[in-house]
């Protein structure tokens, strides 16, 4: 597989890594699998976290043996000193290392600084040999931005994809001119992006960012690795179809980063507020059934409490999304049924 050098670490890493958030659906043996066959594939850069559950454990149980040929990057959303040493202590254990190669602040409010007790903690995780590299991850391209020009962070975690802003290009750009590791999340929107040759033709554009595709199925990953083995062309179809897409989702939608939850009232904000988008880009049947409209059903239920609107990284006004997209979904459902008599 061909590699990249993330920056100023001097990792060597897939240009197609793996995002192990989704092995929590797994059971251990199908996880294991998976993670086997990714790296006998050419995948050797795994990242994960320590709130993704059982995640971190499932890499350790699946690839402590190849341990020195892989490249590991774990986060933790710790907010005080004391309690990230005890988040990376229990990583090494969940991950059975004794070294992790990136350690990463998870999408912070702030972006702790040189006195700062967090930094500071890194710092000394970094000294003691416990981690080599230090990372920042954030859903906020201000905070980010200001995470690559402070000088103190090897990598940057952010997401991005063809729908990425100017804004967000130009992120990148510094993180490539600072020998900053650009470490792109979300490679498909969170799911919203269903053309995987247009999204590695978009990144084979870009030799210095590193997707960390979100793998949960073997089709999936051979996908990915088909498309390291036969390169997609971003040719002028390519080009036209992207342009295509960034126009269609143009402006404010949700891209399921998860940071608005769990609702107060139990609303799956994250299906629920972009139900318009899935119905429009993915197989509309599966989301004709009475699970997905009882869990549509539950918009009704908003007490408007704006905790979301404080959550959300991207600024979004979510209890009118989630209005909107409920009466879309209900038109769309009753036009279904008719047509099924029909």
């Amino acid at each position: 597989m061909r590699q990249i050098i993330l920056g100023r670490t001097k990792l060597s890493v897939g240009a197609s890594s793996f995002g192990a958030l989704p092995i929590q659906r797994l059971s251990k043996e199908e996880a294991s699998y998976l993670l086997r066959l990714a790296y006998e594939k050419g995948m050797n850069y795994f990242d994960t976290a320590y709130s993704y559950t059982d995640s971190e454990e499932k890499i350790g149980l699946a690839l402590s043996d190849v341990r020195d040929k892989i490249v590991i990057s774990t986060k933790s959303g710790a907010s005080d000193r004391e309690t990230l040493v005890k988040h990376a202590e229990e990583s090494l254990r969940r991950l059975k290392t004794d070294y992790i190669d990136i350690l990463q602040l998870h999408n912070p409010k702030t972006v702790p600084l040189e006195g700062d007790e967090l930094y500071e903690g890194l710092l000394d995780l970094k000294k003691r040999g416990i981690i080599r590299f230090i990372g920042y991850t954030n859903h906020s391209s201000q905070r980010a931005e200001q995470a690559v020009r402070s000088g103190l962070y090897d990598t940057i975690q952010y997401p991005f994809s063809y729908l990425s802003s100017d804004r967000e290009i130009k992120l990148y750009e510094l993180a490539r001119n600072s020998d900053v590791g650009f470490i792109a999340m979300k490679a498909l929107s969170g799911g919203l992006i269903s053309n995987a040759t247009g999204a590695k033709a978009f990144f084979n554009t870009l030799p210095f960012a590193v997707p960390i595709w979100g793998i949960q199925r073997e089709r999936e990953l051979m996908e990915f690795i088909c498309l390291e083995e036969d390169p997609p062309r971003y040719d002028d179809d390519m080009k036209t179809l992207i342009e295509r897409e960034k126009k269609e989702l143009s402006g404010s939608f949700c891209r399921a980063c998860g940071y608005c939850m769990p609702c107060p009232v139990g609303i799956d904000i994250t299906l629920s507020a972009r139900m318009k988008l899935l119905l429009s880009r993915m197989p509309y049947e599966q989301f004709m059934n009475e699970h997905t409209m009882e869990r549509m059903l539950r918009v009704n239920d908003c007490k408007n409490c704006r905790k979301c609107v404080e959550r959300c990284p991207y600024g979004l006004d979510t209890p009118s999304h989630l209005k909107e997209n409920l009466a879309y979904y209900l038109d769309f459902a009753e036009k279904y049924k008719s047509n099924e008599k029909n």
